[in-house]
């Protein structure tokens, strides 16, 4: 035969009488106290603090409902998984090694990092402003060399691309990824 809930709550207040018989005759030295201080204000203040301390105990010592478990779990942050890596990764090798992906992948997402980077930082708009453009982003002839890469109105159409046998090279890559990051 179980035991009802009502008898296993008043087991537990008998298990605790010690820590609570110690908890009455702290909150009665501390009203005395404070009535000796204070009078009957110090009493009140004393009474009101332990009503406060009391609750606040009791409310990290009752257990939670299965339904407020269930929702902070619900609440509760996870690690997500990074979506997308191993696809961006993919862009970026098979850019290497073919024209025709660099032009139709790789090269409108370095279009939107120039744009947004001359934009932020230099007032200059790519699309309509593209000498501007070439200026604030070509400051050496290294850099000169990189335009073409990124200029978008250098693009290569569809004909041309599929032409085209070798994708960026990997040194032209990482000086226009540092060169964006300059910008």
């Amino acid at each position: 035969m179980s035991a009802s809930p009502g008898s296993e709550a008043g087991r537990r207040w008998r298990d605790a009488a010690p820590e609570l018989i110690i908890a009455a005759i702290g909150v009665a030295a501390a009203a005395l106290a404070g009535g000796a201080v204070s009078g009957w204000p110090g009493v009140v203040v004393v009474a009101a603090a332990a009503a406060v301390l009391a609750l606040l105990v009791l409310r990290a010592a009752l257990p939670r409902s299965a339904a407020q478990t269930s929702r902070r779990a619900k609440d509760k942050k996870q690690a997500r998984a990074i979506f997308g890596y191993g696809q961006r990764r993919f862009i970026v090798s098979t850019s290497l090694s073919s024209r025709p992906l660099y032009e139709s992948d790789l090269r409108p997402v370095l279009e939107h990092i120039l744009a947004a980077r001359l934009a932020e930082g230099h007032g200059v708009n790519l699309y309509t402003e593209p000498e501007a453009a070439r200026r604030a982003f070509c400051r050496t002839r290294a850099d000169e060399s990189l335009w073409p890469w990124i200029d978008p109105g250098q693009a290569i159409n569809a004909d041309e691309r599929s032409r085209q046998r070798h994708g960026v090279p990997r040194q032209t890559l990482a000086r226009l990824i540092t060169r964006l990051e300059q910008l």
